[in-house]
């Protein structure tokens, strides 16, 4: 492997790759760069958020690899990360389009929405990845693959670094579909609105304040701990 570790990374928007890279800091004790295939740049056609991580995953099943490992095309990554927001159980492909609706039934993808009573919040998690799994076309991920699906969003994460005894704030924690609301919301010199910007600002925060994170979100204790198994032991 490389000096610093490529990690490849399949994510919603730029503001969750922000979140996800603080983190990584707290939990690898190597070098990395984090690589965002999805969305990108040069493939506009894809757009962000949810759908294009649906129509990324698309691409890749039409490829007919059994994981990102075995794909040729993605061979000069060490690891990859692949995020959806467990929001996206409360989506529906309408929401995409009456040609995302009708492929979703041919290609027998799971169905949308899936989401069950929180808390917990990882029953919801748990259906939002076999929804995930039938996009990619796969029965799980390879053995350098890491999902992280924050539940409900990355901005849980942000609000528990930044704010962590706003208690009006980080109110139904991980079960609430308002979070990003509720940080553009605070007061002024508070607030935190979506760009990548200002998420950027605090960063170093969530990097710092990763532990308190994990022990109040369940979903960022599962994304190190798979983390610190398949990326550091693979990279040791």
């Amino acid at each position: 492997m490389s000096e610093s570790l490529r990690i490849a990374l399949i994510a919603e928007g730029p503001t969750d790759k922000i979140v996800i890279e603080a983190a990584l800091k707290a939990i690898l004790q190597q070098p990395f760069v984090l690589i965002p295939l999805q969305p990108e740049p040069t493939r506009p056609d894809l757009g962000g958020g949810w759908c294009g991580v649906l129509k990324w995953c698309r691409e890749f099943r039409a490829r007919g690899y059994g994981s990102f490992e075995e794909d040729p095309t993605l061979e000069l990554y060490d690891f990859f990360i692949l995020h959806l927001d467990a929001d996206v159980a409360h989506k529906s492909y309408s929401d995409v389009g009456p040609a995302i609706e009708q492929e979703a039934q041919q290609s027998a993808w799971g169905a949308l929405p899936c989401f069950q009573p929180c808390p917990p919040p990882g029953a919801t998690v748990n259906g939002l990845k076999s929804v995930l799994f039938s996009w990619l076309g796969v029965a799980s991920v390879g053995s350098r693959t890491v999902l992280c699906i924050p539940s409900k969003s990355t901005e849980t994460w942000l609000a528990v670094a930044v704010y962590p005894d706003n208690e009006n704030l980080l109110n139904g924690l991980e079960c609430t579909l308002i979070m990003e609301g509720r940080l553009a919301s605070l007061s002024k010199g508070q607030r935190i609105r979506k760009s990548a910007r200002e998420y950027t600002n605090h960063a170093a925060t969530i990097t710092g304040a990763w532990d308190s994170v994990r022990a109040q979100c369940s979903q960022a204790d599962v994304f190190h701990n798979n983390s610190t198994t398949i990326l550091m032991g693979e990279a040791a």
